[in-house]
């Protein structure tokens, strides 16, 4: 089960075929925890959507803070 979650995959611990756990990796914990963030993010999501839509705003690399 280390061995699988190790290599990036989600295990799954069943009780008679049905799942009753995951183990993750705390590398995948920490993007689902992120992505849970931005999610959550108002302005996060906006800045999201407006790039989807071609309305993102477009930056020189040089003018970029460093």
């Amino acid at each position: 089960m280390v061995r699988t979650v190790e290599h990036g995959r989600l295990a799954t611990i069943t009780r008679h075929q049905k799942p009753v756990a995951y183990v993750l990796s705390p590398e995948r914990f920490n993007e689902i925890v992120e992505t849970m963030e931005i999610l959550t993010d108002q302005n996060a999501m906006k800045a999201i959507r407006d790039a989807e839509a071609g309305r993102g705003k477009v930056f020189e690399a040089d003018e970029l803070p460093e």
